[in-house]
């Protein structure tokens, strides 16, 4: 029974008597370490057993035992074993004793090896995470039912307090009041998802952060370990985008999509409460001639001081935007009559002519304005601003430094309106468009990454117009998606053709509007024009705005998830001059983001813009997008670009936009044999 239990047990056992340390008895696992049967051994000694080498380290213990230290002794020893691995071997020396004396000594080691490589990787788990928590700039704090056991560094630098002073104290009490019950809802449920909150800092003001926790096992019970990122610098680069996405550049004042949502909420409580609101467009006579005589620089400065004369003239509850060029808007509220509006006309024309100091030059300048009244000139944001500019041209036309309210008789401008319908109607009929393509090329590289389709006008009368004179036009009049169509299929023709005749096989992008998606079957329509082409899906790029983006309530989400399932690429043109949240770009399957030109034309030189761009491409690059800067005109852009990590440029650094064949002659040019093989 004795040798069934003992030859049982996973440790190696053995009996030596006393005195003379002779074996007189060994399971099985003992003998067989030492390459014996448990037979062979029995009779011999400790030292003839196990060797020199081992005897050497063991040899001390036992004699602590024949000194008559009658205690159970245990040591630790390594030894390699028969391949040569490190091995850690757990020794415990028992006594024998009878009536006071010592008989024998029973020997139990276990081999420990595996304990010892988990205890081993568990210390360098945990000194690599100390490293990691010291050198992150994100804070770590760890805590248990509330109250917080350790944090790093980060910790220290972003809240002003020490580890000690926060040792033992509730980490609610670091919470800001309003985001209090959110936070301990969300560690109670021990969700691990990320909460926006706000942490107090010792100095006390608040700090925006994202937490994030998890749940970890402890000894004894679990505890939280709660990553905290400072979203101060992300929070002001959204508010920026923000307010670029609704102001001028320029001016900072309100621009043309701000206004009018300011416009439609102002008629929305006059209407409610049975006010008037007054509208004026104002124009600069012969601005042209100070950017001509000057510089644009200067016309720049003269615009910004106007903008802040405007702004200071008015009152508190009044608005002035710029909507484009040398033109502005001002809307009063509050009921004003005509006469208040007369006076306030009148004012603002005299303070904006006042004399500029611009450069060291003396500049006098004078404006055109016109008023349109709600509700007897219009009802919607967008008649009363156009009703407003027509009278505007009809001051222009009686001179300069007039003011003309509108009037029925100012509809001779919707009389050239329908003329220039007719005119883009027949253009759309007897196909007067081109398209022009503008080379975009990987910044690493250089290579030629594709190019974007941009149709043009051949107006019977004016030559060849640039499409920022007739789109806009042409969605009003429902015009867009017959150009549109036209656009989508020559694209993907010349794009064929090109890779026919073994120039590069790159992709070619088409703008595609708004209408397009709300009014037609888009996925059909691509899906047919590339059959039409024999074009690859990935050869082909569909651009859209930021606002089409936004209408997610109709098909848009289903038509780019069907367009992507195509394997068409699908990218968001002029970023950054929208109002988009950034979470439809999380939501909606695309490819590339491209960075309007009013961010890039102030670089290198403006900071704000530099950190813009540098924002929009980080938080790009973070959902995997590609990123595409417009309107490249400088090697110093050029440079900054790449050295901020974006992906893509076009501009006239590259190349203007060219007619087919100008395009084919560039690819000659500029594009390695390999490339084109």
């Amino acid at each position: 029974m004795l040798r069934l239990i003992a030859d049982a047990t996973p440790a190696m056992l053995a009996y030596f008597e006393a005195g003379t340390l002779l074996c007189r008895f060994a399971n099985a696992r003992y003998a067989e370490y030492f390459g014996k049967q448990p037979q062979e051994i029995l009779g011999l000694s400790v030292r003839e057993i196990v060797g020199e080498r081992i005897w050497e380290q063991i040899s001390t213990y036992l004699q602590r035992l024949e000194e008559g230290v009658l205690e159970t002794i245990r040591y630790t020893r390594q030894a390699p074993d028969h391949e040569g691995r490190k091995q850690h071997m757990e020794a415990a020396l028992h006594p024998h004793v009878i009536d006071g004396t010592l008989v024998g000594v029973v020997a139990l080691i276990t081999d420990v090896s595996h304990h010892h490589l988990l205890t081993q990787q568990m210390l360098a788990n945990e000194e690599r995470m100390r490293k990691f928590a010291a050198i992150t700039t994100e804070a770590i704090v760890l805590h248990r039912d509330g109250l917080i056991l350790d944090g790093n560094d980060a910790l220290v630098r972003m809240t002003g307090y020490s580890i000690d002073e926060l040792r033992g104290s509730p980490i609610l009490d670091y919470v800001a009041p309003q985001f209090r019950l959110k936070a301990l809802q969300y560690m109670r449920s021990e969700r691990e998802d990320s909460l926006q909150s706000a942490f107090i800092r010792k100095s006390g003001e608040l700090m925006p952060v994202e937490a994030e926790a998890k749940t970890m096992p402890g000894e004894g019970d679990e505890y939280r370990i709660v990553l905290l990122r400072d979203m101060t610098a992300n929070i002001q680069a959204r508010q920026h985008i923000d307010f670029l996405a609704q102001h001028d550049q320029l001016t900072h004042l309100p621009n043309r999509s701000h206004l009018s949502r300011l416009l439609e909420k102002t008629l929305t409580q006059a209407r409610s409460q049975q006010t008037r609101v007054a509208v004026l467009s104002l124009d600069l006579d012969q601005f042209k001639a100070v950017n001509d005589s000057l510089n644009h620089r200067a016309g720049d400065l003269l615009l910004c001081e106007l903008a802040q004369r405007l702004r200071n003239a008015l009152r508190p509850q009044d608005q002035v935007a710029r909507i484009g060029g040398d033109e502005f808007v001002v809307l009063l509220a509050e009921n004003p009559s005509l006469l208040e509006t007369e006076a306030l006309a009148t004012l603002l024309r005299s303070v904006a002519e006042q004399p500029y100091q611009i450069d060291g030059t003396q500049l006098v300048i004078s404006l055109s304005m016109g008023i349109a009244m709600f509700p007897k000139d219009g009802n919607s944001p967008e008649e009363l601003i156009s009703n407003a500019e027509a009278a505007m041209h009809m001051a222009k036309n009686r001179g300069r430094s007039f003011v003309q309210f509108y009037t029925p008789a100012l509809e001779g401008r919707a009389t050239r309106m329908l003329m220039q319908e007719q005119l883009l109607r027949q253009a759309v009929e007897r196909g007067e468009f081109e398209l022009h393509y503008q080379p975009q090329l990987h910044l690493d590289s250089g290579e030629l990454a594709g190019f974007e389709a941009l149709v043009r006008w051949k107006h019977p009368h004016r030559g060849l117009v640039h499409p920022d004179e007739f789109i806009g036009f042409a969605e009003n009049r429902g015009l867009i998606a017959a150009i549109d169509h036209w656009a989508l299929r020559e694209a993907c023709r010349q794009a064929r053709a090109w890779q026919d005749a073994g120039y590069p096989a790159v992709p070619v992008a088409v703008n595609l509007s708004a209408q397009e998606f709300r009014q037609r079957d888009v996925v059909q329509e691509v899906s047919q024009a590339l059959t039409h082409a024999g074009l690859d899906a990935r050869l082909l790029h569909i651009e859209l705005t930021e606002s089409t983006l936004m209408q997610s309530g109709g098909q848009v989400p289903d038509a780019l998830h069907a367009l992507k399932a195509l394997g068409v690429g699908l990218a968001i043109d002029d970023f950054g001059t929208g109002y988009s949240s950034l979470a439809y770009l999380r939501k909606h399957p695309i490819d590339r983001l491209k960075i309007d030109r009013s961010f890039i034309c102030d670089l290198p030189h403006n900071p704000d813009a530099a950190a813009i761009v540098s924002a929009i491409v980080q938080m790009g690059h973070s959902l995997h997008l590609e990123i595409v800067a417009e309107g490249v005109e400088t090697l110093a852009q050029r440079e900054l670009l790449q050295n901020i990590g974006c992906d893509m440029m076009q501009g006239f650094l590259v190349s203007a936009p060219l007619p087919c064949e100008q395009a084919q002659h560039w690819m000659s040019q500029h594009c390695h044999p390999l490339q084109r093989q």
